[in-house]
């Protein structure tokens, strides 16, 4: 197959990834599942090589030779590829994630009612986390459409690469992406506030320099919206305050209890039925939120969570335990997400 049948048949198969390594048959992920492609052999190092090189522009070839990896967007007739390719045992590699041509509503997604709250919002810093692959920039694009469909606003995202495309609305949307847009994420968050936004994505908080600039642009009044690799909300604010020097860090803890408004943990678990569906766990900025994390008391914000249901919040094990009892999730594979697998036993007991 070339790589355009391999891509169509990544579409046919609603993968969410297509893996290209050497020594492997091109490998489709479809429903958290990895098998190979039918009809496909063991790639050798030059079948892998054509077929990568034949997505490349001439600078992404430069780039990927000169720093041994690239990420990049590539559209395609059966919808948008987000790349990586990296190298592996001296031989190139690649991982193709297939981005849905439409971007889905926050209720096709089975996302929580929470997010249309989020939408709603002036100004502020609402960040989406958890594993990669678990549906962080499908949930933010369905938000950040909401917001492009129903204002007139100014949406600045900043990404890299560039995941989903939105369709026109009553909102400017300036997509920006590494490399082809910008050189780096801190010279385009630096020049974001002289582009008028009134609404900033930013792909990912990444180090130091993204978080205190993702800080900044809320406190400015505008509302941002960020992804962060964490497993929960409490892990959330520990990693924002851990990546700044102790000296900064009363300063920040007050900046981002000042900021935050909200973090929505997700996991994309594998159904009874098939597929996959979404659990969360969900953390709104309350009073009482704000000054634990002021205080730097982020270890009893579980406990706030777990009493502050009227508040929109929930724990990912009552997420669980509502999919469980739903009839969608098996306890087996419920419990191997949990956070707290006793809570989980706890609350269905509770119930039965």
């Amino acid at each position: 197959m070339d790589i355009q049948q391999l891509f169509s048949e990544a579409a046919r198969k609603e993968a969410s990834d297509l893996h290209l390594v050497v020594g492997f048959p091109p490998m489709l992920r479809v429903s958290g599942v990895l098998f190979p492609v039918e009809g496909t052999s063991i790639l050798t190092d030059e079948e892998a090589k054509s077929l990568i090189y034949g997505t490349f522009t001439a600078d992404q070839k430069d780039i990927y030779e000169t720093n041994r990896e690239i990420d990049y967007s590539l559209p395609t007739s059966v919808g948008r590829f987000r790349v990586n390719v990296y190298m592996q045992k001296t031989t190139i590699a690649g991982a193709f994630r297939l981005i849905p041509q439409q971007i889905k509503s926050i209720e096709a997604l089975g996302l929580p009612e929470i997010c249309h709250q989020f939408v709603k919002l002036r100004q502020g810093l609402v960040l989406v986390t958890g594993p990669t692959g678990h549906g962080k920039s499908t949930t933010l694009a369905s938000m950040i459409n909401v917001i492009n469909q129903g204002k007139a606003t100014h949406i600045v995202t900043i990404e890299d690469p560039i995941e989903y495309v939105y369709p026109p609305g009553q909102s400017i949307v300036s997509q920006r992406e590494m490399h082809s847009d910008t050189h780096s994420y801190n010279v385009a968050l630096r020049s974001v506030l002289r582009e008028d936004p009134d609404v900033v994505l930013i792909g990912e908080m990444r180090d130091f320099e993204t978080i205190q600039s993702a800080i900044t642009i809320a406190e400015t009044g505008h509302l941002v919206f960020a992804t962060l690799h964490t497993n929960s909300a409490a892990q959330t604010i520990d990693r924002i305050v851990d990546v700044f020097p102790e000296n900064q860090q009363t300063q920040v803890r007050l900046q981002l209890s000042n900021v935050l408004e909200g973090v929505l943990s997700l996991r994309l678990i594998p159904a009874l039925s098939g597929g996959r569906v979404p659990a969360s766990e969900i953390l709104t900025a309350t009073p009482a939120v704000r000054t634990l994390i002021r205080e730097g008391k982020t270890h009893q914000i579980d406990n706030i969570i777990q009493t502050s249901a009227e508040f929109g919040m929930m724990t990912l094990e009552t997420s669980l335990a509502q999919l469980v009892k739903a009839g969608v999730l098996g306890l087996d594979i419920a419990s191997s997400y949990a956070l707290r697998p006793e809570e989980l036993g706890r609350l269905l007991k509770r119930t039965t």
